[in-house]
């Protein structure tokens, strides 16, 4: 099982961040414009706040470049809450395990952190070459955060 984490603290407030993050164009963005994930009409615009738990939400596919097809993608969600909070426990062609915990926590005025915690067991490829890809995904996805919403040192 691979496991990895990122945290980014961004110049925004939590529920800003959040909006961004429970929609599907909040993590287009965030994976332009190397990745994109297909949406179905039906889910389209709408908040993961609004997804069923525990059944399958949607399929989706993964495009390089938003365009060709490299993975099949079923969307789960194990959790969402309490909090600013959701853990995604889902399945792919290439991932028999892919467990997202993503969180935005408050940190005063104007400010939040971004948590990433990632538990992937691959179906294909071997882990170290998961581990290096999808690691540079999610670093990709945390300088993306900070260039939309600004970066906080320290």
């Amino acid at each position: 099982m691979i496991e990895l984490r990122f945290e980014s603290t961004l110049a925004a407030d939590a529920a800003t961040v959040w909006t961004h993050a429970t929609r599907m164009d909040g993590v287009n963005f965030e994976l332009g414009p190397w990745v994109r994930m297909s949406v179905p009409a039906s889910f389209a615009g709408r908040s993961i706040d609004e997804a069923p738990i525990g059944e399958i939400v949607f399929h989706s596919w993964l495009l390089v470049f938003g365009v060709l097809p490299f993975d099949r993608h079923a969307l789960r969600l194990a959790a969402i809450g309490p909090g600013m909070r959701f853990d995604e426990d889902s399945t792919s062609w290439l991932q028999r395990v892919w467990r997202h915990h993503r969180r935005v926590e408050p940190r005063g005025a104007g400010r939040c952190v971004v948590v990433d915690e990632l538990r992937v067991a691959p179906r294909l490829a071997p882990a170290f070459v998961v581990r290096l890809i999808v690691g540079a995904l999610f670093a990709h996805r945390h300088r993306r955060l900070r260039r939309r919403f600004g970066a906080v040192a320290g």
